[in-house]
């Protein structure tokens, strides 16, 4: 968002005068990442994890291309390409440990940027479009991971695809024909693994084309803030350059000596072990999981048990899994709460906290556990809370939570009374005037 007191792109030398009159990429920049955007001057620690998710989708990018330089997508070599790289290659086993690892440092990135929009309310008008943009790019994000895990052709590689493919199957009428179709074949082999390597290394382009539209729709609003008020006044804002890149190169360096330490010392603590065997079809692994990103969905679809009526429990554990991530798609408008930030919400702040939270740490250990019990029914109760939270919970409680008072500015939010503030909110604006009750935002 442009603000009237945003420092306007004044090119000094002579050679950058040029390029802005004939293509204007420095101002460009200036604008989407430095001293021109104003952002709200409250931004914790959490806004950190946007800037850490696109330096995982670089960095995923550039050890992917190296990888691809050595892989051989057939069936024959593929699992001895990547030994190969790891110890024949100069600098290989940096690349195959950076990139596996950096996938799961994606996720878990990505995991604490969303529960950040969950609880400060970052799928609220006007940006529902930044949140819908986000939950393609997730979901794009999981499909370009569950390829690239195919990729070793190691036995949980081999059992993984054909678990997860055999869900189509589970689709009346056309399952088993689309299934074929994915696959190119009854079972994963070359056709399969020369598509799936394919599509892993062209949808990280296609992620990063739906980021940059992610950040376009972020800057046409501005960033939301830990309080939900909007920017009202210059003292609501500091520019993004020099105070947020400092912020966010300090996060860098944390984020750098973890994973450096996981790559290092850790680089196969995330792996399955059986993935270090060539895929045997002949051979069935015990317990078969996904990588670990994927558990939750993993334990809702492995939650339905038995048939309903006519539909197959193979069917509503799809329709579950797939379920428990286009119902994001809907929060914007089944959250009708005119307060954004969890902080002043404090009902909505305890479902937050004491139920979801606690529903989807269980998800994830059910999801890496056996398909036995008590595991089993302990993903249906997660589950059952899981959907209960967005398509009950949110809705009843946002038309009977009370919030609490809200600060007049972000200023105020910071520094205490905002004497400085002298804008009120124009016609239509949904906000209140300080100090009464609960306004809207």
């Amino acid at each position: 968002m442009s603000f009237p007191w945003a420092q306007e792109y004044t090119p000094s030398h002579p050679f950058m005068k040029w390029m802005d009159e004939r293509l204007p990429i420095p101002r460009l920049v200036f604008n989407a990442v430095g001293g021109g955007y104003e952002v709200p001057r409250n931004l914790n620690y959490f806004w950190n994890f946007g800037f850490l998710a696109g330096l995982c989708l670089v960095l995923q990018i550039v050890t992917g291309i190296v990888m691809a330089m050595h892989y051989a997508a057939n069936t024959a070599v593929a699992f001895d390409t990547i030994e190969m790289t790891v110890r024949d290659v100069n600098w290989g086993w940096l690349m195959r440990y950076a990139h596996a690892n950096g996938a799961s440092a994606f996720f878990v990135v990505i995991y604490i940027h969303i529960f950040r929009g969950f609880y400060y309310g970052s799928y609220k008008a006007p940006r529902e479009m930044v949140w819908l943009l986000g939950v393609v790019i997730f979901l794009l994000m999981m499909a370009t991971a569950f390829m690239g895990y195919v990729l070793p052709w190691g036995q949980m590689s081999f059992w993984g695809a054909k678990v997860i493919t055999g869900l189509f199957g589970a689709i009346p009428f056309v399952g088993e024909p689309l299934q074929q179709w994915l696959l190119g074949g009854f079972a994963p082999d070359n056709a399969a693994l020369n598509r799936f390597f394919s599509l892993h290394y062209l949808l990280p382009f296609v992620i990063l084309g739906v980021v940059i539209l992610h950040i376009w729709a972020l800057h046409i609003p501005g960033s939301s803030n830990p309080t939900g008020v909007e920017v009202k006044s210059s003292s609501d804002t500091v520019p993004f350059y020099p105070y947020f890149v400092a912020k966010d190169g300090w996060a860098i360096g944390v984020f750098a000596i973890l994973f450096a330490i996981a790559v290092f010392y850790f680089p196969n603590a995330l792996g399955h072990p059986d993935n270090y065997i060539p895929a045997n079809p002949m051979s069935t692994p015990a317990h078969i999981v996904p990588e670990w990103y994927f558990w939750p969905f993993y334990a809702i679809l492995r939650a339905f048990t038995q048939d309903f009526f006519f539909i197959p429990a193979k069917l509503m554990g799809v329709l579950a899994m797939f379920g428990a991530i286009l119902v994001w798609f809907f929060l914007p408008w089944l959250d009708r709460s005119p307060v954004r930030s969890g902080n002043y919400r404090p009902l909505y702040r305890k479902f937050f906290l004491f139920g979801l939270i606690p529903a989807m740490a269980v998800l994830f250990y059910c999801g890496g556990a056996p398909a036995e019990e008590p595991y089993v029914m302990f993903s249906q109760l997660a589950a059952l809370y899981y959907f209960a939270h967005f398509l009950i919970i949110i809705p009843i409680v946002s038309a009977i939570e009370k919030p609490l008072p809200l600060p007049y500015s972000i200023t105020e939010s910071v520094l205490g009374a905002d004497e400085g503030a002298q804008l009120r909110p124009a016609h239509g604006a949904t906000e209140a005037v300080h100090p009464d009750a609960a306004p809207a935002v």
